[in-house]
């Protein structure tokens, strides 16, 4: 295994990072087609819905979530090179009993990571120029070299700022990413530090299984019991 540092370049990794904990650890309901290479997650409510579709052209990754009382509805698509570690921060966020407590501007993270500050607008290109993110019509999230593209990321505006400011700190976060070397792309290779990893098999094979474990029960401590009913004392007998 190689440590793979900015996270944004360390591809895209293993979709069940993402899908198990959904179902597993949230509750979410599956369906598939036999005839598509697609994967189709729902929430409990029916509300959202995670679509992973491998396709040559277009996101790979489709979260769509529907209208509610007191939110407009909004959708975020992710590109295949997008860490699902990324990916799964913004869906752990979403998925979570209680909403984190965040700061409502998601380029709070990035100023406190010291992402150069803009000379007009609000936009943020990361310290090596290879990460732009913008705000304006929409939520828009381009990794690229100078004339070649590596992922993308689009977001409704009306994505709640709670996830969006969730997702701007994984781009930030400086703890790098685990990968088989295998899984690295070769694109932007000279820009990314890789370290060798002994790692134990064991030790590897059980990630996942812990991931959905600390997840579940973090679900189960923030979901509050129902509450019993109080006496009102009719009935009672000397």
């Amino acid at each position: 295994m190689v440590s793979v540092s900015p996270v944004y370049l360390a591809g895209g990794g293993d979709p069940a990072w993402v899908t198990v904990p959904l179902h597993r650890a949230c509750g979410w309901s599956h369906g598939n087609d036999p005839l598509q290479p697609r994967v189709l997650l729902s929430s409990p409510d029916q509300k959202a819905l995670l679509r992973l579709e491998p396709r040559a052209d277009g996101p790979w990754w489709t979260i769509q979530h529907a209208r509610t009382a007191d939110h407009p509805a909004w959708s975020a698509r992710f590109d295949a090179r997008t860490p699902v570690e990324v990916i799964a921060a913004f869906t752990d966020a979403l998925t979570s009993p209680s909403q984190p407590a965040v700061t409502p501007d998601p380029f709070e993270p990035l100023r406190e990571a010291r992402w150069p500050k803009p000379e007009i607008d609000r936009r943020r290109l990361s310290p090596d120029g290879l990460v732009r993110i913008n705000d304006h019509p929409n939520w828009e999230i381009r990794t690229a070299l100078p004339m070649e593209p590596i992922w993308r990321a689009d977001l409704d505006r009306t994505t709640p700022p709670h996830l969006v400011t969730i997702l701007t700190t994984a781009l930030a976060s400086r703890t790098p990413l685990l990968r088989r070397p295998d899984q690295v792309p070769h694109l932007a290779r000279d820009r990314m530090a890789l370290t060798a990893r002994d790692i134990p098999a064991e030790a590897l094979a059980s990630a996942l299984e812990d991931r959905v474990r600390a997840l579940a029960a973090h679900r189960a401590a923030h979901t509050a019991p129902a509450r019993p009913r109080p006496s009102t004392g009719h009935g009672r007998t000397r």
